[in-house]
């Protein structure tokens, strides 16, 4: 979609260039996704400090949560199946789905970092860590929410997916471990982001 720019006006939501009926915010420089119906509310400059964590927190949705997920999930099923175990595959498939699926891990790494840099503020050591920073944005996620303790979903979510790790092969049924929990950070990151843009939505419930 082509869209023009509303010259020097300061950043805002303003009505979408590209003709839907909806408000899209202008960040002063180029146009964001972000975007709300007509009808609601609108407050011009309330996103402007908050359009990079949005930002962030919108890829993680988008790419992130399924990317790391997902990869995890690959490359577990296929070291259970590497040649010489029980059930081997095929050593080209299996080579191939787990570098398929590290590189998923990869890019869901990347927007985990970018997401804890834009929830802290800054970056820090954790952000650069696959597997901590997807922990470090769940509890950061969980903290400007409220109404759960931080602690303890990041616990159990460590818990659930060490179990899937370390005993997916023995119990297949704990690969429902990683949808679960990637369904619960795709659930809260969009509560955040329907918060940070100004929307009257129900809080996640504690399960």
């Amino acid at each position: 979609m082509s869209l023009t720019s509303p010259g020097s006006a300061p950043p805002g939501w303003y009505p979408d260039p590209g003709g839907q009926r909806q408000w899209r915010v202008w960040t002063g420089t180029l146009w964001s996704e972000m975007t709300r119906p007509y009808g609601e509310p609108i407050e011009p400059t309330s996103l402007v400090g908050s359009l990079p964590l949005i930002n962030a927190l919108h890829r993680l949705v988008r790419y992130g949560i399924v990317a790391t997920f997902g990869g995890l999930g690959l490359v577990v099923s296929v070291l259970a199946h590497w040649p010489g175990t029980s059930q081997p595959t095929a050593a080209l498939v299996a080579a191939t789905l787990c570098d398929t699926g590290a590189a998923l891990v990869i890019i869901g790494s990347v927007c985990y970092a970018f997401a804890v840099r834009a929830l802290e503020g800054r970056w820090t050591a954790v952000a650069f860590v696959p597997g901590l920073n997807m922990l470090a944005a769940s509890g950061l996620v969980t903290s400007r929410i409220g109404g759960r303790s931080a602690l303890r979903r990041v616990v159990a979510e460590a818990v659930l997916l060490g179990l899937f790790i370390a005993q997916s092969h023995a119990h297949p049924w704990l690969g429902v471990a990683p949808a679960l929990v990637a369904l619960d950070h795709a659930r809260w990151t969009q509560a955040l982001v329907e918060r940070l843009t100004g929307r009257a939505i129900p809080q996640p419930a504690a399960p």
